[in-house]
């Protein structure tokens, strides 16, 4: 995906969210969810390097210390089988908002002793800010889970010539400013 691709997809993403909340905060939902499929993707190629194959993987949950421990010491942090932004994306239409409750709880609490400084309250906008995305559960729901569709695409496996999560921060900013009639400096402080 180039990043003209990118950037239209990522807009596309933004004014869906557009009607449910104010254009300074969906940014955070926009870049918290892309920021969870970095590192849930970023697990799963660690895992699959690590001879774990496909169905390994579908039995890693925190219940197994030594897994757990494995896997933080590779990354910091560790996110079960369940809690997978791919495992989101497979439930379609079964994929509840509480889903996503659970494993930014699950997250914080299996962070490496070692990496709370990196990781500690780095989803605390969406784990206090998803019921602004609608006013019941259902609603939610269908908020995130076409948000995460959106986003599902968007390539995290290090093979693109330029840096995907920068990219996406500096355009949302820019077109954030731009929405807002304000130059980007102004909006980036």
């Amino acid at each position: 995906m180039n990043k003209q691709q990118l950037a239209k997809k990522i807009w596309e993403s933004a004014n869906k969210m557009r009607s449910k909340i104010e254009a300074s905060e969906y940014k955070d939902y926009i870049l918290g969810f892309i920021f969870y499929k970095f590192l849930s993707d970023r697990e799963e190629d660690f895992l699959l390097k690590n001879d774990f194959a496909e169905e390994d993987i579908k039995s890693v949950n925190e219940e197994d210390a030594e897994i757990v421990e494995f896997v933080q010491s590779g990354l910091g942090y560790f996110i079960s089988y369940e809690n997978l932004f791919s495992t989101w994306i497979g439930e379609g239409h079964d994929f509840d908002i509480a889903n996503v409750r659970d494993a930014l709880s699950a997250f914080s609490r299996l962070i490496g002793t070692n990496y709370k400084r990196v990781f500690d309250g780095i989803f605390q906008t969406l784990e206090t800010g998803l019921s602004n995305l609608g006013s019941t559960a259902k609603e939610q729901s269908k908020a995130v889970r076409d948000l995460l569709y959106l986003i599902k695409d968007i390539p995290m496996d290090d093979k693109q010539d330029y840096d995907v999560l920068g990219f996406i921060y500096e355009y949302l900013i820019s077109n954030f400013a731009a929405n807002a009639g304000k130059k980007a400096g102004e909006f980036y402080t």
